[in-house]
């Protein structure tokens, strides 16, 4: 799998890219919108142009969701500097509360290739937001730079979900150390090694047992080849007794994995688990079903396998 088309809602809003909104008069209401900023492929103006762009002909005071797209038009660039254009409008958008950052397909940029930085001034720039996706977690072409993050408090956050090829092992350690009194649902694609997912087991003890996170109760721990040494964690995971949902997808999940969620805490209080892209046999898949007849199961995109190869959703 690759991410091969845009987000079409985001915040619980239809995403309008206002590139491509109609006339002023004709558009929606500015707090009735995702409003999606970003650009073409050799585009001549600047991110820093459509931002403007934005800021003038939106209503910004009212705008509760902001979807953020290629700020590049041709190579990937760092997202710093479109970053701190962001985060400096932060007293024309007081209503925000949900902000995705990098709704870009493979055509535009691999995932591998968006070339990040440090997150830490969106959550200092906008303390009322509840929702922030983050897309991407790449350096620059001379290895430097890449997704940072300082560990925080934030009161308001409920969802955070960081989308990576690779998740920096320091980044999965400063959102563990985070103060997040509020969240829900938080979401970490761990990928893989070969681009920069080099985190360690130990990392994710802090969402295991939920010591920072008294509102969770949404957690997906995804995209990894090690998916059956964490369902492992996860069946043992004091965090797992309060949880809704639990999502082990996109990963090489086999067996292995499924047979230690099944042997270990119940799981039939959830309202739904996620295992898509994995590597059950049918036999686990169907003892799967019975063993959770009141749980929403996705069990969808079913791989084949040999010893040799087995690979995540989403890599480079």
């Amino acid at each position: 799998m690759t991410i091969n088309s845009h987000i079409e809602r985001f915040h619980g809003l239809p995403v309008v890219e206002l590139r491509n909104a109609p006339k002023v008069e004709d558009r929606p209401a500015a707090d009735a919108a995702a409003w999606k900023i970003g650009l073409d492929y050799e585009d001549e103006q600047s991110f820093d142009d459509a931002w403007q762009h934005f800021l003038d002909t939106v209503d910004t005071a009212r705008v509760t969701a902001v979807v953020i797209g290629n700020w590049s038009p041709e190579e990937p660039d760092r997202l710093e500097a479109p970053l701190r254009t962001i985060t400096g409008s932060a007293d024309r958008l007081p209503a925000l509360r949900g902000l995705f950052v990098g709704d870009i397909t493979y055509e535009e940029c691999e995932i591998s290739w968006l070339q990040m930085c440090d997150i830490t001034p969106v959550f200092e720039a906008f303390p009322l937001l509840e929702e922030l996706v983050v897309r991407g977690a790449g350096d620059d072409w001379e290895g430097n730079g890449g997704l940072s993050l300082t560990p925080l408090r934030h009161e308001h956050l409920k969802a955070l979900r960081f989308e990576a090829g690779g998740l920096p092992g320091h980044v999965v350690r400063a959102v563990g150390a985070c103060d997040l009194p509020a969240l829900e649902r938080l979401q970490l694609w761990l990928g893989v090694d070969n681009y920069g997912g080099d985190w360690a087991f130990d990392d994710l003890t802090p969402f295991l047992t939920g010591t920072r996170l008294p509102a969770l109760r949404t957690l997906g721990l995804q995209n990894t080849v090690h998916q059956d040494r964490v369902a492992e964690l996860v069946a043992q995971a004091p965090v797992v007794a309060r949880l809704e949902s639990l999502d082990l997808s996109m990963g090489a999940l086999t067996d292995e994995g499924a047979a230690a969620l099944l042997d270990g805490q119940p799981l039939t209080h959830l309202a739904s688990l996620d295992l898509h892209h994995h590597y059950l046999t049918e036999p686990m898949r169907q003892r799967l079903r019975d063993a959770l007849p009141g749980v929403a199961l996705d069990l969808s995109d079913a791989k084949e396998w040999d010893d040799e190869w087995r690979y995540v959703a989403v890599a480079e």
